[in-house]
């Protein structure tokens, strides 16, 4: 995996995408994706956000993902990193999250909630809405461990 700053620029078959730390009192918004077997992580807690649209930058791609999943207007988004891998080049933002969790409206996935640095170092987290534990992406984990060391 390699790291580096953001630029549009991508290999021909590797998607790009920009993705979305949100952080309040601590614990980071994630996503449990849906249990569909065809998409990248199923049934895993991950960052919101998604694929860029052509000619999209990623700050752009990011707040637009953002209010499509789950209706939250993405201010002043900070660049953290770029995390690339055989799956996809990854824009990583972060931004404070201004609002209650009860006041955002999934659009996506399964379920969302407000992870612990605890539960990131375990690698799962709980879904109210499951009533189940599920895993942490990988490259999700990875990304929030060097996040919660830099800060």
């Amino acid at each position: 995996m390699s790291f580096s700053s953001p630029t549009n620029a991508t290999p021909n078959s590797i998607p790009s995408v920009a993705l979305a730390i949100l952080h309040q009192d601590g614990r980071f918004l994630m996503q449990l994706r849906d249990n569909i077997p065809t998409i990248i992580y199923p049934d895993r807690w991950g960052f919101f956000g998604g694929h860029l649209e052509d000619g999209e930058t990623p700050e752009v791609g990011v707040k637009r993902e953002v209010l499509e999943e789950i209706s939250y207007s993405l201010e002043n988004p900070i660049f953290f990193g770029r995390y690339d891998d055989e799956e996809a080049l990854r824009y990583i933002f972060h931004a404070p999250l201004t609002v209650s969790i009860q006041e955002l409206i999934l659009g996506e996935g399964a379920d969302l909630e407000l992870v612990s640095p605890k539960d990131v170092k375990q690698g799962e987290c709980y879904s109210q809405k499951l009533g189940d534990v599920r895993p942490l992406g990988k490259i999700h984990r990875e990304i929030l461990l060097d996040f919660i060391s830099k800060f």
